[in-house]
Formats: structure tokens, sequence, C-alpha cells
């Protein structure tokens, strides 16, 4: 439902305090005003603060004196502690407002939906401000001065661009959002999804029924809410539904994605994401369907990733706009010197963003080969030479470039999924870039120089990036490598939430060179510490009886009056495996007891491992079953 005579967003800027209040007196359908602080875990805060205190007390929501929460509210770890528990929140005019409507809930007096204004807001911890958009902020105000600087001391070259004429650096970013949708209390069996998926029976098929009525709802939606819209499309996974005897969908399960534009500013950028989220699922849900963003919802099919867009252009005194990353000839370069010091960066310290990237189960679940994710630390520039341009979906970072639309060069992280800490993820992607730039820039190295040691081999020296590593693929790396040669080549992808925080201990140096007065330490800590929690949590409460469940469910079919040996043979092997993963005998305990126990002594290393086992297991005892109930009739 949209109506034009609602208010949908308050842009950054276009009003000062009293165009604000007269804006909601024009408009008594809102009646409440909400501070969403965004805290480490990615968690937005919401309450209902009625109407008339933001009239009465303005000004002290924009002084951190208006409302507070503390540390039990949100997730900062060692940081919001219980003798140190209070968190200020503080409202941020530097971007866009949203009105939030309930469609559920009519005002009996104007007849339009009840309306809740939502103000993006810092979190002001005793220690200072420590919420995921102070962090991005304070990032990029500190990436901004140091690379004004450097462009400045060294110039860029295979750019031609006078230094002394850039008015301000642009970080150009923007996300993208891929999501399930199915019909309430309905299940489809995976099966008929892998085969759906490998027939590329629903990529960018038609949408039909109230699938594409709620698609078509929640693309006009965000363009009310200004996020300028791009497209909507089914994604590669999905099943044809199927219609009632009343004509409507059932067993609706289809994959989706919707996009929209980029933004000069990536605190707008994720916080465009985090409303996205809203809208979808509330327009689906009008619809009488359900949404999931989470990365791996279904096993065995494809996943839903946010692919995660980012650029560094310049602002010039006369109001031209450059791209920072584009050479002069781009026919002849893939990339200006200061285009390959941003992806040399990133690419060097990826394994301690990774685990900001994927800091949970579910994200990890994604990143698995054959299923169109990313699993290795590895680029590709679009072809083996500028003029002829290729797009490999099977690296971790691309980059994406058009010689007919030069200002839209950018880079691509394939590894995000929805519920990635945008804010968090676009900070350090921004800090090992600048990492890189300061390294490319100050060596005088030409961009054939630099894409030289960007495509270095395994084993050949290299002044900034590994001699042991290869980072760049223009061929499919699950095609043209084995996983051990991927391994050796581009570093091996973890396989567990404790293995990927691992490389922060692992990788002391390269967190050092990302940490700052505006991204510090004790944050990378925080994170760390919620992170994990969050993972030993989710294994022992959520995964082990979920997997217990399954093992439990895995009966014998066949009789002593009708079988064969075949099914016999079969139901020992799976009886026996249902025994190591959930059994406690005189002999031994089970994995998932022994998982356990790993877990209550905080042994990570032990847990982690065993995790990696039962995974593996499970995936056999389906197979198993599955091949065995279907035989067993």
């Amino acid at each position: 439902m949209v109506k034009e005579d609602l208010v949908y967003v308050i842009p950054a800027g276009q009003y000062g305090k009293e165009g604000v209040l007269a804006l909601l007196e024009q408009h008594p359908e809102i009646k409440f005003v909400s501070l969403v602080g965004v805290d480490l875990a990615g968690n937005d805060t919401d309450e209902k603060i009625p109407i008339s205190t933001f009239f009465e007390d303005y000004d002290d929501f924009f002084n951190a004196t208006a409302f507070q929460t503390d540390g039990s509210s949100v997730v900062l770890p060692g940081i919001a502690t219980l003798s140190n528990a209070r968190v200020d929140i503080k409202a941020d005019p530097g971007v866009n407002w949203i009105i939030d409507y309930n469609y559920d809930n009519i005002d009996e007096h104007t007849g339009k939906p009840t309306g809740t204004l939502r103000i993006p807001s810092f979190l002001r911890h005793a220690t200072g401000y420590i919420d995921s958009r102070s962090i991005l902020r304070n990032t990029l105000n500190y990436v901004n001065d140091e690379l004004i600087q450097i462009v400045k001391k060294y110039g860029v070259n295979g750019l031609t661009i006078n230094t002394d004429d850039i008015e301000k650096i642009v970080f150009t970013t923007a996300t993208e959002l891929e999501f399930w949708v199915k019909s309430p209390s309905q299940d489809v069996a995976t099966r008929r999804l892998s085969v759906s998926q490998k027939l590329q029976e629903q990529y960018w098929q038609r949408t039909h029924g109230v699938v594409r009525t709620a698609l078509e709802q929640s693309v006009e939606r965000l363009r009310q809410y200004g996020l300028e819209p791009e497209m909507g499309h089914k994604e590669v996974g999905g099943i044809k539904a199927q219609i009632d005897d009343s004509g409507n969908l059932i067993y609706v399960l289809e994959q989706l994605e919707i996009d929209w534009k980029y933004t000069g500013d990536p605190v707008q950028t994720a916080d465009n994401e985090i409303l996205a989220r809203v809208i979808v699922r509330e327009v689906f849900r009008e619809n009488g369907l359900e949404v999931t963003f989470q990365a791996k919802p279904i096993h065995g099919v494809a996943g839903s990733g946010e692919h995660t867009h980012f650029g560094i252009g310049a602002i010039m005194k006369n109001g031209k706009f450059v791209n920072l990353y584009n050479p002069d000839d781009m026919k002849k370069d893939f990339l200006s010197s200061l285009g390959y010091g941003a992806i040399m960066g990133i690419l060097k310290h990826y394994e301690v963003i990774n685990p900001f990237v994927s800091s949970t189960n579910d994200a990890l679940n994604r990143l698995k080969p054959g299923f169109e994710a990313p699993v290795c630390i590895v680029t590709a520039l679009g072809g083996e030479t500028p003029d002829v341009q290729t797009r490999n979906r099977s690296v971790l970072i691309g980059l994406i470039r058009n010689t007919k639309k030069p200002a839209a060069t950018r880079f691509e992280l394939r590894a995000p999924n929805a519920f990635t800490n945008t804010y968090i993820a676009i900070s350090l992607v921004y800090m090992a870039a600048l990492d890189g730039i300061r390294y490319a820039l100050s060596s005088g190295k030409t961009p054939a120089a630099l894409c030289a040691e960007l495509s270095k081999k395994p084993g050949e020296a290299a002044d900034y990036l590994e001699k042991d590593r290869a980072y760049r693929s223009e061929v499919d790396v699950f095609e043209a490598f084995t996983a051990e040669e991927r391994d050796a080549m581009f570093g091996k992808a973890p396989k567990t939430v404790w293995e990927n925080f691992k490389a922060l201990d692992e990788y002391p140096e390269k967190v050092a060179e990302l940490a700052c007065g505006a991204f510090e330490k004790r944050f990378v800590d925080s994170f760390k510490a919620g992170a994990l929690k969050r993972w030993a949590l989710e294994l022992q409460y959520r995964i082990i009886p979920e997997n217990l469940h399954t093992v439990i469910e895995c009966k014998p079919l066949h009789t002593e009056a009708d079988t064969n040996p075949l099914e016999v043979e079969r139901w020992t092997v799976i009886n026996s495996l249902r025994t190591e993963l959930g059994r406690d005998t005189e002999k031994s305990l089970s994995i998932f007891t022994k998982i356990k126990k790993a877990l209550a002594t905080e042994d990570y290393d032990t847990a982690s491992d065993l995790m990696i086992v039962m995974n593996e297991k499970m995936d056999v005892l389906n197979d198993l079953y599955y091949e065995y109930s279907h035989n067993a009739f």
C-alpha cells in the first residue's frame, strides 16, 4: 500500500529544526519517534517515543541527552559492561530520516496508517562513540584526510589529474539484496530445489501471482523512500509454485533480488540496507508471504548474498567528478595506480577482514564451492587485456568497469550477506584499500608494474603482496584448480567461525595496519567477543539439537518379513553413523557430547574441529538415509 499523501522520507539537510517540526505538524498520523542506533553485531534499536516528546525536547535528541539504553540492550562486549553500562543515543542530522508506517494500525482521525519517524543515531558510551555508524563515519573521515594527503604528495600514476584541484573525496558504495520468499507453513523437498537450480529454471524468469505483486510493491515502496531502485528479479534458486482449486498460488518458494542506486555516503548506504530489509519483509508479509534474509536458509541449495560495491572518486573545484580508479586510457590499462593499490590492499588484508564480513555459522554455510559463492581470496580484472571486458563470478572480489561509463568503475565484494554488518565491513575495506594505495602511490610504480605484481604466481617475490600467494585469476577457480591447488594459491578458507577469527591472532601485523584512532583495536576485540559467544551458543543450543532431531528421525523402515540384504546393509551403516553422532556408549562419547564438553571448557579448537566432522557426517547421513528411505517401501 503506497499513499501519495504520506511523507516517507525527510532528506538530509533539506529542513532545519523549524521545517521538520512544521512538516510533522502537517502529518498527525506520525505519532512516534524512534532513535535507530546500530551496535557492533549490526542490530538496530527501535522504540516508540511519543511525537510530543520530540516537539518538547528536540535539541536534546541531538545532544545525546534525550534517551539512553544500557549494555543489556545492545551488543558491545567488553565496552558497555555491567559496571559501566550507560549508553546515550544521539540523533544524526547528516543522513535521511524515514517514516515507518504500520498499515495494520489505521489512525481513526486521519484514516492513515500510524507512522514512526526513524532517525539514525549514534551510541555514546563513557569511553566514546562505540556504535557501527560512528565507526564508519570516523573511518571515512580518516581515510578521506589520508587519501588527500597521499594523492597530493605523490600524484596518481596513470591518471592525469591536477591534485591541487581536488575539493573532496567521494566514496561511492552500494549493496544488493537477495532473499528467499515462501508460503508460510509449507515445505518443499530440498532435492526439488537443487534440481531446479541445476536446470537453471528460475534465474531471471517471470514472476507470477502474489510474488509478482509483492515484488512490484516492494520496488515501488523503495522508490517512495528515495532509494532509487534499479530492478527486482528472480535469482538462481526456487521452484515453480502450484495453483490450488481457488486459483491461488501455493507452495511458493523462490529466490529474489532487488537492487537500488549507489550513494556517495557509505553511512547512508548502510542505513538504506537496513531500511530495504524492513520494507521488503513488511510488503511480502502484507501479501501473506514469509521472507528470510539468511545467507543459507536451505541446505544444498543456492544461498543469498549481498554483494557490496565500492569505489573512490574525487569532486574537483570545478564540480567535475573523477573516478580515481580509472586510468587515462581504459583500453590500455585496467586501473590507475590508485585503483591497483586499493585492490591489493584489500586482498592482502582480507584474512583479517573476513571475520567481520562472515561472522556467523549461516554466513560460512553459504561460502562453499558449487553454489556461485566465493571461497578464495582472489580477484579478477575482467579479462586478460583491458580492451576485452568479461565477468568472473568465481572470485571473491571483481573489478566492474565499462569503457562507455567510466564513472561507474568499482569493485564488487561477493562474500557479504544480508546480515553482514555493512558499516564495519565497509570501514575495513576502505582502511585496507588505504594501506594498499599508500604503497602503490609512494612506490611510484606504473599501472603496468602494479598489474604485474597483482598477477604474480605463487613463489614470486613482490614488494607488497606475499611471496607464496597468488591474487588474480581470470579463469573459473573452481573448474581450473583442485581444492588443494586453491588452498595453496589463494589461502585456505575457514570452515567455522572460530577458524575465521583465529586469523586476528595469526596476522597481528595486518590487524595493526588497519587499526587506528578511527577504527580502534577495542572495536576489533569487542566484535570478536560477541561473535564467538554467538557461535558457541548457537552451536550448542540450536545446531546440535537440530542435528539430534534429524538423527532420531532416521528410523528403520524395512521389516524382517519384507526386506532384502541391501536394505539391511544400508541401515547398518546408517545406524552406526547415528550412534557415532548422537549416542553415548560405554566405549565412547558421541560427537555431539564431545562438542558440548569442549565448549564448556572453552576449548574452541576442539569444538571447531569436531563441528567440521559433525557437518561432514550429517551430510553423509542425510544422503544415505535418502537413498535407503526411497528404496525401503
